[in-house]
């Protein structure tokens, strides 16, 4: 059965796809970001497809990228922020060696730099996503197998740092 090396969630901001590249080299192995394979099948950015079809088409697209990613991939998988919601995502991770990106506010806010791209964040974003990763924190938390705090470090530090906590 084919399964990633590690699987990166965390919310926006938190550097799923700069850690997720960096470690992927590091452990000479591909990268893959289901918010990627969901533009892809849609044909459209992730914005788009929230204001085209709405959030709800969007979590079934994502559902699906997840599922298909979780089997084919064997590299390192990088989850959209809200992948995690979904209860069959989480029953899908269970087993696999889950990473939980963990960021402070202030630094989300800073890596997000709050643009319109993120749909979820339009109106009042930093109050949007604090809300965001307070509801989020205890399902990262509950599916991680390893926890990396990224406050104030570069992501390359975190690359090495995960690559060192994997399981051979």
């Amino acid at each position: 059965m084919t399964t990633p090396r590690a699987v990166l969630i965390g919310p926006p901001g938190s550097g799923k796809s700069s850690v997720g590249r960096l470690l992927a080299q590091r452990l000479g192995t591909g990268f893959r970001d289901t918010d990627a394979d969901v533009e892809a099948v849609a044909g459209k950015p992730v914005a788009d497809i929230f204001l085209d079809d709405g959030e709800e088409r969007f979590r079934e697209l994502e559902a699906a990228a997840v599922r298909r990613a979780l089997a084919e991939h064997e590299g390192v998988l990088a989850l959209g922020g809200g992948a995690i919601l979904a209860a069959e995502t989480q029953e899908l991770l269970a087993g696999h060696v889950v990473v939980y990106l963990q960021v402070g506010l202030s630094d989300a806010v800073q890596r997000v730099g709050l643009a319109q791209a993120r749909p979820l964040l339009v109106l009042n974003p930093r109050s949007r996503l604090k809300k965001l990763m307070e509801e989020r924190r205890p399902v990262y938390e509950r599916l991680s197998s390893i926890i990396a705090i990224t406050d104030g470090r570069a992501p390359e530090e975190i690359a090495d740092d995960i690559a060192k906590d994997l399981p051979a």
